[in-house]
C-alpha cells in the first residue's frame, strides 16, 4: 500500500481528511509546519514530516513515494495588512504541489478549492459548471481563484486532480480563523449582542472529509464537487444553534446593513494603522451578502456523498466544542 499525503492537515479540512483515511486503514503522512502542534492534534498513527507548502524542497521530500495526494492548505478568509501571503501560500503553495506531483507522477491529486470560486447572483442557485470569469471581490477569493486555475491548468500536462468545494465548515476539529465553531461558543457564553446581516451555506466538516476520499476514489479526472448541506440566513442559524444549546434566549437582532458597511470600513482603516483586526472583516461580509444558493446533486449522485443534517451535525460539534472548552 502506498503512502498519502495530505497537507494542511491541521485544519478544519485537511484534519477530518486524515480522519476519513485512516477509518480505511490508509498510510497517512502530513506536511505540518510545526511537528509540535501536529503531534497535539493528529492521530499516531499519522506520519508527520515538517515542511511549507511555499518551500518547493519540502514539498518534494514529503511527497517522496507517495502514490495520493490530498491538498487542502491554504491561507483562509481573514483580515491580513499584507494580502500578500494570499498569494504566496494559495497560489504559490499549490504551484509547487502541482509541479512536483507532476515530477513524481502522482497517482491521484485531490484539491481543496472554495464554492468562492463559482458564480452566481443574490438569490441564485449554482452548480459545479459556473466558474466565475471576472475577479472574485476580496484578496483570498482572488487567491484561491488563482489556485484553481493552476490545477486545471496542470490538468492539459496530465495532473490527474479532482476538485472539492466546500462550503462553509463546522464540526469537530482545529481551526486557527474565526469560523462557525466560534460562533457557536460565543452564543454558548452570551457574547453575540447583534447579527450580520445575511447568511452562508454549511457543511458538516466530518463529510468534507468523507467528501475528498469519496472523490479520490470514485470520481473521473478533472472532476468538481460541491460540498454543502444547505443555506442558512445567520438568524435562522443563530436559532437552530441556541435550540440545540439548551438556551431560551431571544435570537440576537440582526444589524442594519448600512451600519455594518460603515463599522466594517471604518474598522479596516483603523486596522490598516493598528495592524490589529477589525471587528468586522470586510471579506466576511462580503461572503455573507453573496447569498447564493449552492447545489450538491453531483455530489450525491456521482460520489454517493450524503451530508449530515444540521441538527445532528450540530449536536454532536456542541458536544465536541462544550468538552473541549471545558
Amino acid at each position: 500500500m502506498d503512502i498519502t499525503l495530505v497537507t494542511g492537515a491541521t485544519g478544519l479540512v485537511g484534519y477530518n481528511i486524515v480522519a476519513a483515511l485512516l477509518q480505511r486503514r490508509r498510510k497517512v503522512r502530513a506536511l505540518v509546519r510545526s511537528l509540535e502542534k501536529g503531534r497535539r492534534l493528529l492521530p499516531l498513527d499519522c506520519k508527520l514530516v515538517r515542511g511549507d507548502v511555499t518551500d518547493r524542497d519540502s514539498v518534494e521530500r514529503a511527497m517522496a513515494g507517495c502514490g495520493v495526494v490530498y491538498h487542502a492548505a491554504g491561507f483562509p478568509e481573514q483580515w491580513m495588512k499584507n494580502t500578500d501571503i494570499f498569494e504566496r501560500v494559495n497560489v504559490g503553495g499549490t504551484r509547487n504541489m502541482v509541479d512536483a506531483a507532476l515530477q513524481q507522477h502522482i497517482r491521484r491529486f485531490v484539491y481543496t478549492s472554495t464554492i468562492d470560486v463559482f458564480a452566481a447572483a443574490a438569490g441564485q442557485e449554482y452548480d459545479e459548471s459556473l466558474l466565475a470569469v471576472d475577479p472574485k471581490g476580496t484578496p483570498y477569493e482572488r487567491s484561491k481563484q488563482g489556485a484553481d486555475q493552476a490545477v486545471t491548468a496542470a490538468l492539459e500536462n496530465g495532473l490527474p486532480a479532482v476538485f472539492l468545494h466546500p462550503a462553509g465548515l463546522y464540526g469537530p476539529g482545529p481551526s486557527d480563523s474565526p469560523g462557525t465553531n466560534e460562533f457557536i461558543l460565543k452564543l454558548h457564553r452570551g457574547q453575540v449582542p447583534m447579527l450580520l446581516p445575511g447568511g452562508f451555506p454549511m457543511v458538516f466538516a466530518p463529510d468534507v472529509g468523507e467528501g475528498h476520499v469519496l472523490a479520490e476514489l470514485k470520481s473521473d479526472v478533472g472532476g468538481r464537487y460541491i460540498l454543502s448541506e444547505g443555506y442558512y440566513a445567520l438568524s435562522d442559524l443563530a436559532r437552530v444553534i441556541l435550540e440545540e444549546l439548551g438556551l431560551r434566549k431571544r435570537v440576537p437582532p440582526v444589524m442594519p446593513i448600512g451600519i455594518v458597511k460603515a463599522v466594517a470600513a471604518i474598522g479596516e482603516w483603523w486596522a490598516d494603522i493598528t495592524g490589529k483586526p477589525p471587528l468586522i472583516p470586510k471579506g466576511q461580509l462580503h461572503f455573507m451578502q453573496w447569498q447564493a444558493f449552492p447545489k450538491n446533486n453531483k455530489a450525491r449522485r456521482i460520489l454517493g456523498w450524503s451530508p449530515t443534517p444540521l441538527r445532528r451535525g450540530l449536536q454532536q460539534t456542541i458536544a465536541y466544542l462544550l468538552e473541549k472548552s471545558a
